[in-house]
């Protein structure tokens, strides 16, 4: 196949292309700017947004295309921080749906990145795909516009991936909230009964693999896995697997002061569960936490 990784040297962006390198499939990642140096691999083409807008032939022929992009939620949610990360989300989806509609050799599909922060938060209420939006703080703003604007994608499947956190050792957000448990003072955050789901990096690198494979699927998938835990069973859990006490409670009111609006990504939550996935055969590899964490531990580098 021939796939295009719109934001390809991200975390999960470098694992897809990994993979699909790994099995003979030719991958064009786009990126800000041309490496430096020329990809070591031949199978690896890299393409910019420039060269998406200046020259879309390129492009013609694609079997997917898998958009990533969009500036990271962690950082100061200040005004201009907002507006950057609003932006860049529009910006991305806008310039690959001006792509599709340039091409005579369409993709088949597209999968565009989306967040779990689409349901709002909660502590009671569990979310599948058919639960609906529910705009209620910044982040499930940003990604209900994320979502309408991936509207505009002209082709033959749209699926909005909906991501929970992602763990892996080469990125995302595990390594600094693995930190404070290898300094020692790992413990729950806030009340500790905020859900969060998750998701290993390597089931969401098949699961991407898997809804390009599968025609019939279309629309949101919840990348998540089937078993999420709350706060503080994450960090009992990543306690127990590490070998590291956890004992050391950050108060919300701390985090607050601290972080500021960001503090609402660590003191709420969503229980996403990945129906659709589930429905359509998806086996996760890594299914309990217990596992996952297990696995990060003895391939860390």
């Amino acid at each position: 196949m021939k796939i295009a990784i719109c934001g390809g040297t991200g975390f999960i962006g470098q694992a897809l292309c990994k993979r699909w390198v790994a099995e003979g499939h030719h991958v064009m990642i786009v990126t800000r700017k041309q490496p430096d140096s020329p990809a070591k691999n031949k199978s690896v083409q890299y393409v910019t947004w420039d060269d998406m807008k200046s020259s879309p032939q390129v492009f013609e022929g694609l079997d997917a295309l898998v958009n990533l992009a969009g500036a990271s939620l962690s950082q100061r949610w200040t005004v201009k921080g907002k507006e950057s990360i609003r932006n860049s989300r529009q910006k991305t989806v806008s310039a690959v749906a001006d792509l599709m509609h340039t091409l005579n050799q369409k993709p088949s599909v597209v999968i565009q990145a989306s967040a779990m922060a689409i349901y709002g938060t909660s502590e009671d209420l569990t979310f599948d795909e058919q639960s609906p939006s529910r705009v209620m703080d910044f982040p499930s703003e940003v990604v209900s516009q994320w979502e309408d604007a991936a509207d505009r994608i002209d082709v033959e499947r749209v699926v909005k991936l909906r991501i929970s956190v992602v763990l892996g050792n080469e990125g995302g957000a595990f390594p600094k909230m693995l930190l404070p448990y290898k300094l020692g003072i790992g413990g729950k955050i806030g009340s500790g009964q905020q859900w969060m789901s998750w998701i290993h990096i390597d089931d969401i690198v098949s699961l991407i693999d898997f809804c390009i494979q599968h025609p019939e699927i279309s629309g949101p998938v919840n990348a998540a896995s089937p078993h999420p835990v709350t706060n503080d069973q994450f960090g009992r859990t990543v306690a127990k697997v590490y070998h590291r006490p956890h004992w050391f409670p950050v108060p919300a009111f701390l985090l607050q002061r601290v972080l500021g609006e960001l503090s609402l990504i660590l003191l709420k939550g969503q229980r996403i569960l990945p129906a659709k996935a589930l429905e359509h055969g998806f086996k996760f590899q890594y299914a309990e936490l217990h596992n996952a964490l297990s696995e990060l531990k003895n391939n860390t580098r």
